[in-house]
């Protein structure tokens, strides 16, 4: 069907993949443990829709650009790595005043002055995946072991293998956000301790950013 072959075996694959961990996993769980469920919902979408821009990239052809161009390779490592510490200076920096605990949306006292912007969370968690070249090699690399290379449409094999492992792995993070946020409820209603938990996650990001940038193609 649409030219895949060992559909099962994809699926399996996939779920194997999503539950090893990783930076998108990794980006995930910092921002559950640090802001709560909902900033790590909302980072779940935005990691899901890159994958989805990488599926589109590499069904167009326009991924095999990126592996075969070191240049291109390294200035879109170098916009994400310099992204992800960007984002980890920021939370170090934060002071609180934008960041909105779960439990005001649970109908409490509120204790911050401006809600929590989904909205730019979920464009962080884009970018963060989008701008990691890996993935778009790893699609490439990946998915046409379980392509037919005689189907006369292989860009429809492409994004239906695409929309599969997002859904993969939209469920396994939002696993993942869901119960790092449950683990760190309680440490998050200590201002003092949430304070520290986003400059840890600060630092985690600015790890990421660094690990991205020592990673060759």
């Amino acid at each position: 069907m649409f030219g895949i072959e060992n559909y099962l075996g994809f699926i399996a694959a996939s779920v194997l993949l999503n539950v090893t961990p990783g930076t998108d996993s990794m980006y995930i769980i910092t921002r559950s443990i640090s802001q709560g469920s909902r900033a790590g919902f909302y980072s779940v979408l935005g990691i899901t829709s890159g994958i989805l821009v990488h599926t589109v990239l590499a069904a167009l052809g326009l991924s095999i650009l990126l592996a075969n161009s070191p240049f291109t390779f390294i200035i879109v490592k170098y916009i994400g790595a310099i992204y992800l510490c960007y984002l980890g200076y920021k939370m170090i920096m934060n002071k609180g005043e934008s960041l909105l605990s779960d439990s005001l949306l649970e109908g409490e006292q509120p204790t911050r002055s401006k809600p929590l912007d989904r909205w730019k969370i979920y464009q962080q968690g884009v970018l963060t995946n989008v701008f990691n070249p890996k993935v778009a090699l790893f699609f490439i690399a990946f998915f046409p072991h379980f392509i037919d290379a005689s189907y006369a449409y292989v860009t429809v094999s492409f994004l239906m293998l695409g929309i599969s492992f997002a859904i993969t792995g939209f469920l396994w993070c939002s696993c993942l956000a869901f119960l790092a946020s449950i683990f760190s409820k309680n440490l998050r209603e200590n201002p003092a301790i949430e304070s520290i938990l986003n400059k840890i996650g600060g630092v985690v990001f600015i790890g990421m950013g660094i690990k991205l940038l020592t990673e060759k193609s």
